[in-house]
């Protein structure tokens, strides 16, 4: 049980990373900082997706907010609580 705690532990941090990612944009497809988006994209978005098809996305001052990610990381700390 532990070694998936551990591991939920990682994918939050994952999430993290890809929310604080977000705010920086890459200036080309090919550069550092676009592969690592790309790999963070692959391994957050089976999570994020359905998330994201329920839960519409939150406006503020003409600004999208996307609490997706929010919502994974509380239903994931809720997941590992249980374990």
């Amino acid at each position: 049980m532990i070694f998936i705690q551990d591991l939920i532990s990682i994918y939050i941090y994952v999430f993290v990373f890809a929310a604080i990612l977000s705010w920086f944009p890459s200036a080309s497809s090919q550069g550092g900082l676009a592969q690592v988006k790309r790999v963070v994209v692959q391994l957050t978005e089976p999570v994020l997706r359905p998330i994201r098809q329920v839960m519409p996305r939150t406006g503020f001052g003409g600004v999208n907010i996307d609490f997706s990610v929010w919502v994974a990381i509380i239903g994931l700390e809720i997941i590992r609580y249980f374990l």
